[in-house]
């Protein structure tokens, strides 16, 4: 397959911002989320050996398909991904208190959920480094469609990267498919954005890449709390 001048000159882009985000603010993290553009950045990270460390959050309720992944990726790379846990005591508080699947119920619940099972994590996971990557896109939803490719994080406290704020769907599944990158089986099934089991569904052809995740809230809502714009909301 080969790439487009478009999508090749958008590689050069993202592989210059990861190495200026490594000499500038090194120690940096790609936080893993174990989907489709995650995998880009964690696949040229790794082409192009660069000093960047890669963690993951494991929620507790992750798909199966989605721990697979991270067998893949040791395979491939030779990469053992660091994996981040929740705090079981809160975990164990949130569930004895408001039931097992209590997230449904309103999205106070959902993010107070989300606060324990991923931004706890987090915080420990970004705890002594300098910047963080993401592989957030601005096409993806409502509350990205004004990504920076850079920023500083107000709330972590360190500058937080965006590589491929300006890559489309497209441009993501034509990179995994030329360099062979290993991806979430759950992207063939319909799941164009995939988290925790309980809150991710396929979605239907012409439904918007998130309309699977918290499908039962307003497409307003639709974070976890790990970005900036949703913790607003949940501080508000």
């Amino acid at each position: 397959m080969i790439l487009s001048t478009e999508l090749s000159q958008k590689i050069e882009r993202t592989q210059a911002l990861l190495q200026d985000a490594c000499t500038a603010h090194k120690p940096v993290v790609l936080a893993n989320s174990l989907g489709a553009e995650d995998m880009v950045l964690t696949d040229i990270i790794c082409r192009n050996t660069l000093g960047i460390d890669i963690f993951t959050l494991d929620t507790g309720r992750l798909h199966e398909e989605t721990y697979r992944l991270l067998d893949e990726i040791k395979k491939k790379y030779g990469l053992l991904v660091k994996v981040y846990y929740p705090e079981v005591a809160a975990v164990e508080q949130y569930v004895q208190e408001r039931g097992i699947n209590a997230f449904y119920d309103s999205v106070e619940l959902r993010k107070a959920c989300c606060q324990i099972r991923k931004v706890g994590p987090l915080k420990r996971a970004l705890l002594g480094k300098n910047a963080w990557i993401t592989g957030l896109r601005r096409e993806q939803s409502v509350t990205r469609d004004e990504l920076k490719p850079s920023e500083w994080d107000d709330d972590f406290q360190l500058y937080k990267f965006n590589p491929l704020y300006d890559w489309s769907e497209q441009d993501t599944w034509d990179y995994i498919r030329r360099y062979n990158v290993p991806y979430n089986l759950l992207h063939d099934a319909h799941f164009p954005s995939i988290g925790c089991a309980p809150c991710t569904r396929a979605v239907e052809e012409g439904e918007d890449v998130r309309a699977g995740r918290w499908w039962w809230e307003s497409p307003s809502n639709k974070e976890c709390g790990l970005h900036r714009s949703a913790r607003q909301e949940v501080q508000a």
